[in-house]
């Protein structure tokens, strides 16, 4: 997990919740971890602020959906 100890707490608890679930294999693990490395991304490039705090949540939001999505992967 990326240090975020400098950060606002908004963005310290959503980098929290978008960081990999050791419990998931599989491509429920590939898709948490990629969606992990993106928000690590973007919490390095962009400030804190409203709008990132919005797209954090939002990102988290669209990666619990991917990672029940490919629950249905065969």
């Amino acid at each position: 997990m990326m240090d975020t100890s400098d950060r606002h707490p908004a963005t310290q608890h959503l980098a929290k919740m978008l960081t990999p679930n050791p419990n998931l294999s599989g491509k429920q693990s590939d898709v948490s971890t990629w969606y992990a490395d993106f928000a690590a991304d973007l919490i390095t490039d962009l400030p804190d602020g409203p709008e990132l705090t919005a797209g954090l949540r939002k990102l988290l939001e669209s990666k619990d959906c991917m990672v029940r999505a490919s629950l249905d992967k065969k």
